[in-house]
């Protein structure tokens, strides 16, 4: 069952083409890897998914409803850039910054209720991050920092999660941390779009590629991918299919 239905999509910024007519799908519980160099349109698809970017040509529609008309907010998480994330100096604790993925979704008065609380805690459970909840987000690593802010895409319920370079700026072991708890958070039931330049890892974890480069080069499974003719299609053996799959 497709969740997420891309067709024909092009956009501009200003003058300049970043995509062109990308189209394809993505099922119920897929975990797909969104690969492509700087400047590929990595991030513009993905804002477009999101309804950040208003569209230009081509539709999409997510859980069954047009993104230009998209209602179903609550069942999208999404964890950006960690720059455009989250302002660490800000002194907040860590339950009050997953606090702030229900407010978003609340009617006024935007109060935090004992229900609320509970889903809070559980969000911080799954991010094996329970423990720190009274501790300012200004003292965590980068790596926990990360995971503060998947709790607060996952504590709205959630049934996409989308995220954009989430492991830019911390450290390797922080990294493979981090891939094994989405995979964990994947197998659990919810579907993930992930943006990264981190080929050297996800391939353990995705169940499918999408390379882009303005046009989508290629979408399906890592097999997949490494049986193409690399010659004819990358003009090189793509690092992907170097390593164990």
């Amino acid at each position: 069952m497709s969740i997420i239905e891309v067709k024909g999509v092009s956009f501009k910024h200003g003058s300049t083409k970043v995509l062109e007519d990308v189209t394809f799908s993505v099922d119920k519980g897929d975990f797909v890897g969104l690969i492509g160099p700087n400047g590929s349109g990595k991030t513009t698809l993905l804002k477009l998914m999101l309804g950040i970017y208003p569209m230009q040509e081509g539709s999409i529609r997510i859980l069954g409803q047009d993104i230009r008309d998209f209602s179903k907010h609550s069942k999208l998480g999404y964890v950006p850039q960690k720059a455009a994330g989250m302002n660490t100096d800000f002194p907040a604790t860590v339950k009050e910054v997953v606090a702030m993925g229900l407010l978003s979704t609340k009617k006024h008065p935007k109060i935090i209720k004992k229900t609320d609380r509970r889903r809070i805690d559980s969000a911080l459970e799954k991010v094996s991050m329970q423990q720190f909840k009274e501790r300012r987000i200004d003292q965590l690593s980068g790596g926990q920092q990360q995971r503060v802010l998947i709790a607060k895409a996952l504590v709205s319920s959630p049934a996409i999660l989308f995220l954009d370079e989430p492991t830019t700026g911390i450290d390797q072991q922080s990294q493979e941390q981090f891939y094994d708890l989405l995979s964990k958070l994947n197998k659990s039931g919810i579907t993930i779009m992930l943006v990264t330049h981190d080929t050297g890892r996800i391939t353990r974890h995705v169940t499918k590629l999408a390379s882009l480069n303005m046009r989508l080069d290629f979408y399906g499974t890592h097999k997949e991918f490494c049986a193409l003719d690399k010659e004819h299609h990358f003009g090189h053996t793509h690092s992907l299919c170097l390593l164990r799959e």
